[in-house]
């Protein structure tokens, strides 16, 4: 049986933390599908479409992913979907994992067949968030060590118009 997993965020914007948890991800699954999602308690900079242009310029020359976006869907929902046994989350601190354990269980309680696999943040990447990151970027910060260039490049318009 093919292993699928679903690595699903609102990914405003995909950060080089997301992709080491991608990255972390692949040896462990045949196939791992990233979903651009939202949360409706967030506020987003970028749109559906230049969140996947990030994406996809990050992910280049990895195999076996897969990019989707799947706005206002239930994760488990959508996992059912694309056939992933498995829902990847990546943990940062224990602030994290507190927040995460709740979806985590609530997830099973709505999908039992489906396990929710926690991965850990690289220390470089620990304190780094999507909302930290757009600040940053706001007060004209240095974010290139956590973003790709297209990412940048995208944000920084955005926020100067």
């Amino acid at each position: 049986m093919k292993r699928v997993a679903l690595f699903a965020g609102s990914f405003d914007p995909f950060t080089k933390g997301h992709l080491r948890i991608l990255q972390k991800a692949l040896p462990l699954f045949d196939e791992v599908v990233v979903a651009i999602m939202t949360n409706d308690s967030k506020h987003y900079l970028l749109t559906t479409a230049e969140k996947k242009r990030v994406v996809q310029d990050a992910v280049v020359g990895l195999e076996g992913v897969t990019l989707i976006a799947r706005p206002a869907s239930l994760t488990t929902d959508l996992a059912h979907e694309v056939g992933a046994q498995f829902l990847i989350r990546g943990l940062r601190n224990s602030t994290d994992l507190s927040y995460e354990t709740g979806i985590a269980e609530m997830n099973q309680s709505l999908a039992p067949d489906i396990e929710t696999v926690f991965l850990l943040a690289d220390s470089e990447n620990a304190y780094v968030s999507s909302s930290m990151i757009k600040e940053v970027l706001q007060f004209g910060g240095d974010v290139s060590a956590f973003l790709t260039p297209t990412a940048v490049e995208l944000l920084t318009a955005k926020l100067k118009g």
